[in-house]
């Protein structure tokens, strides 16, 4: 049987929220008192599932004693041994239920997200497999009915991409998407390779919530906005007009640059939004840094340096790293079919964090 943490806690806080959903200006922030709602909500649902565990715990106690009277009828015994295996294997789904509900809620997971996908090692043929990937998520994005702009893009000679920023949005798509940060590596033949030999190259991904200017206040005077002529790849109206922002975050060095749109006005909105993700994810990796002592259970950082995955396709092969998963469905996964593959990153993730949540909970 599991040690769950002290339910008290959480019923205080289910009571505070209680108390502010009481008070008559409670709708006058519409955004807050959602949240509030949904938090409200979840806390009801895990008091709810303890309720029920307790409930049932007294109930095998009670079959347990059954079975140790010595005086008991035997035939009684017998039901009470069959009442008590079930129970004791609904408590043991009921305990993961509720440690599950007890993960604290990260508040960025229902945001929506801005992904960056840059080639790294490997020449033309990891600009080309960066091109695969944007095709894979925008294709999974199709799936799961999400909608995905381009925000920027640095379009490669031989057709796939030295860099491309875009944004999805969609119910919780932080939340499934935030294990893909990392180094993706790929395994294959290029199409310009003449002898058939196997080449390894990669492409980054960084995975940001989506940032709105309460989450991040940017002082006009500590961004620096130059305007020019955008260049390369994509078409002659692009070339015409000096319509390219790049926008330098004095403070911590920063440099976004937006030049797809041929309304400066356009790339300015959508490079200030890419700085104020940026940033969030910096101040939220600064938060976590506070916790390293236990971030021994993650299944990933979030750091852009980590090899998280190879996509083998002379073997039809796709690995992860992190949680050790083998698939053997690449085309299907590079059309997007990550759903498989994303199920298994969060139970990894939540069993982590569980593990992480009960130790904390022996030290105390």
């Amino acid at each position: 049987m599991t040690q769950i943490p002290s339910i008290e806690p959480f019923r205080r806080r289910h009571e505070l929220l209680e108390r502010a959903m009481a008070e008559s200006n409670f709708f006058s922030d519409q955004r807050q008192a959602a949240q509030i709602s949904k938090e409200h909500q979840k806390l009801s649902l895990l008091l709810k599932k303890y309720g029920q565990y307790e409930g049932l715990l007294g109930d095998i106690q009670a079959c347990q004693r059954l079975l140790n009277d010595v005086d008991e009828d035997a035939e009684l015994k017998v039901l009470a041994a069959e009442e008590l295996a079930h129970g004791e294997e609904h408590l043991a789904h009921l305990e993961q239920a509720i440690l599950l509900d007890m993960i604290p809620h990260e508040a960025s997971d229902s945001r929506h997200t801005i992904m960056e996908i840059r080639a790294g090692t490997g020449g033309d043929e990891a600009s080309l497999f960066a091109g695969d990937l944007f095709r894979m998520y925008t294709r999974c994005a199709e799936r799961k009915g999400w909608k995905l702009e381009v925000l920027s893009s640095s379009p490669s000679e031989c057709g796939g991409f030295k860099e491309i920023i875009f944004l999805i949005r969609g119910e919780e798509v932080y939340r499934y998407l935030k294990l893909e940060s990392g180094v993706h590596r790929v395994q294959r033949i290029p199409t310009t390779e003449a002898n058939g030999r196997i080449h390894t190259s990669a492409a980054t991904v960084a995975v940001l919530p989506e940032a709105e200017e309460v989450d991040i206040q940017i002082a006009p005077e500590d961004i620096e906005i130059s305007i020019c002529r955008a260049s390369g790849p994509g078409g002659q109206g692009v070339n015409t007009t000096d319509s390219a922002v790049q926008i330098l975050h004095r403070p911590t060095g920063m440099i976004v640059y937006c030049a797809d749109e041929r309304s400066q006005q356009k790339n300015r909105v959508r490079a200030m939004t890419v700085l104020r993700s940026r940033l969030l994810q910096r101040k939220e990796e600064e938060e976590r840094a506070q916790y390293a002592a236990v971030r021994k259970h993650q299944v990933g950082s979030g750091d852009r340096s980590e090899r998280i995955r190879t996509y083998n396709f002379p073997q039809n092969r796709l690995t992860d790293h992190r949680i050790g998963l083998t698939l053997y469905s690449l085309p299907q996964i590079m059309d997007g079919d990550l759903e498989a593959l994303l199920e298994a990153l969060l139970l990894a993730d939540h069993r982590a964090k569980i593990q992480t949540l009960l130790e904390a909970t022996e030290a105390s």
